[in-house]
């Protein structure tokens, strides 16, 4: 019985960490930026004071839902949208794969400006 147990666990963890190394496919409008957890809902992004807004959702390395509090003091690459009054609705903490990926726009303008590839997930520019 805690052979069974035992490969169960083996093979879930072994599941996470494969799926950790997977590029995950991210809106056209998610930009990247660098996210400190102060006290939620404040933040900062990119150095300057942000909010989370209210269902926002932070997804760990593994895709899971994490809860804001578990990051306070911690600085992370992520890529984020924002809803319609500029508050932080979308959270991606990077893998080490997404991370690879260094062409990403940082701000709207350069969003603009650039081309999206949404099937290969990666940014051109001009």
């Amino acid at each position: 019985m805690y052979r069974c147990v035992f490969a169960a666990v083996a093979a879930a963890t072994l599941s996470l960490s494969a799926h950790a190394q997977v590029h995950r496919q991210f809106p056209a409008q998610a930009l990247r930026g660098e996210l400190l957890v102060l006290q939620t809902p404040d933040v900062l992004l990119n150095g300057q004071p942000a909010r989370l807004a209210p269902g926002s959702r932070i997804r760990g390395t593994e895709n899971l839902l994490l809860m804001s509090a578990v990051l306070t003091g911690q600085k992370l690459t992520v890529h984020y949208t924002v809803d319609i009054s500029g508050l932080l609705m979308d959270l991606w903490v990077l893998n080490e794969a997404e991370l690879a990926n260094k062409t990403w726009p940082r701000t709207p303008q350069e969003a603009a400006s650039w081309q999206f590839d949404r099937a290969a997930q990666v940014w051109s520019k001009p």
